[in-house]
């Protein structure tokens, strides 16, 4: 593909829609077509397969439409923001699937390209856009989670490396990852000016992982023990201490990409589908055709403006963080709101269908009935998952308002 440099844009989306079309896999085409539910992450258990979303991701790799405005250098597209946006557009508009899912992508390279050594872009980044390496997340402790500052694993500088004690929970998939982007602890003597970020390899001696079983019946998330494990000392991002600037940059892009997550379907915001449409199935209609129970039909029609909303509030916050360089704290306000709104659409969901909407398994129940039940319980997660929506309140009231400390 010609390198445009954002000059002809006409020309760029013309031959974007052009290459999209003759590389998508057609097995794909079908919206019900099956593949792997952990293709779309990546990985080296994947490699070679022909399996059409593995297909798919290794296409869009090779163009580095996987991470798009990345720097070629690091196997990224090289688009400007408004390349990205046509390439954005065209995907949606084809309806193509997403290519690949990771968190390296949304969190990890971001804060790499910021703060990582070039030896660490160039051994990292490639591999993440090519969905060859998976990453999870180790900040969470059993006595930090929403007071993530006040973590408590242990860092040790033993000359020729580092030495990791300790604990994190919630790590998700840290039993299907290859590698944990980690904040430990290097000073004890200090709180936020005593934390340090560093990349563990998952192979690595001394790390065990033990998933958690979820009210949902999922185990998307683990705990994860560091037991005397070895670090070489290039697994440090950035400064010794200069963990917590790293961390809280690395949040924002978290909370960026939850919020986005919620509303479609699945765990984050219940069962897919237009729930207008459901409830009619369940409830019936009344003689012009509207849902019959009027309470329920001005919620439901609220939640879908407050999703309305809440997209086009995404498409503004977006395009004014690559304005800026970065995302801000209005990350904070939008992921509250999409914690929110999903809770509601999925107790919308559940409310609509009845006693078919408590259905834990069965042929009683069919699986879009099961898939609301399992996403009702699931969301109840939304507001934790990525800080608190208390926490998420504090930073608004006071980075956003700036609103002065309660007396």
């Amino acid at each position: 593909m010609a390198d445009f440099g954002g000059g002809d844009l006409d020309a760029f989306r013309g031959e974007v829609k052009a290459w999209l079309e003759a590389n998508y896999p057609p097995e794909l085409r079908d919206p019900n077509a099956r593949t792997d539910p952990e293709a779309i992450w990546g990985g080296r258990a994947f490699a070679g397969s022909d399996d059409p979303q593995i297909v798919w991701m290794q296409r869009m790799a090779q163009q580095g439409w996987t991470a798009p405005t990345w720097p070629k250098a690091y196997g990224g597209g090289g688009l400007s923001p408004q390349e990205a946006r046509i390439l954005d557009q065209e995907l949606s508009a084809g309806r193509y699937r997403q290519p690949l899912a990771s968190f390296g992508i949304w969190m990890l390279g971001p804060v790499l390209l910021e703060y990582g050594t070039e030896e660490q872009k160039q051994e990292y980044l490639p591999k993440i856009v090519r969905g060859e390496t998976r990453w999870c997340q180790g900040y969470s402790e059993p006595g930090a989670g929403s007071d993530l500052a006040g973590l408590q694993t242990k860092c040790e500088d033993k000359g020729d490396h580092w030495l990791i004690n300790g604990q994190k929970i919630w790590t998700s998939y840290a039993n299907k990852a290859d590698w944990c982007f980690c904040l430990v602890r290097t000073d004890t003597s200090k709180k936020h000016e005593g934390i340090s970020f560093v990349l563990i390899d998952m192979k690595t001696p001394g790390v065990e992982t033990r998933p958690i079983q979820l009210i949902s019946g999922e185990s998307p998330f683990c705990e994860t023990f560091f037991t005397d494990v070895k670090l070489p000392k290039a697994a440090l991002v950035g400064k010794v201490n200069g963990g917590w600037e790293i961390a809280k940059r690395l949040l924002q892009y978290e909370r960026q990409n939850i919020s986005g997550g919620f509303g479609g379907g699945g765990g984050a915001g219940g069962a897919a589908g237009d729930l207008g449409q459901i409830a009619k199935t369940y409830v019936g209609a009344d003689e012009t055709g509207a849902l019959a129970d009027p309470d329920l039909r001005t919620r439901i029609t609220k939640n879908k403006m407050d999703f309305d909303c809440f997209y086009k509030t995404i498409a503004r916050v977006a395009a004014e963080s690559k304005a800026s360089n970065g995302p801000s704290a209005a990350t904070s306000i939008i992921k509250y709101a999409a914690a929110t709104f999903a809770q509601e659409r999925s107790e919308l969901m559940v409310e609509a269908m009845g006693a078919q909407g408590l259905g834990w398994e069965g042929e009683a129940y069919t699986p879009l009935e099961l898939t609301a039940t399992h996403g009702w319980l699931r969301s109840k997660g939304n507001s934790i998952e990525g800080g608190t929506s208390e926490v998420n309140l504090n930073v608004v009231s006071k980075r956003v308002l700036g609103l002065p400390d309660p007396k």
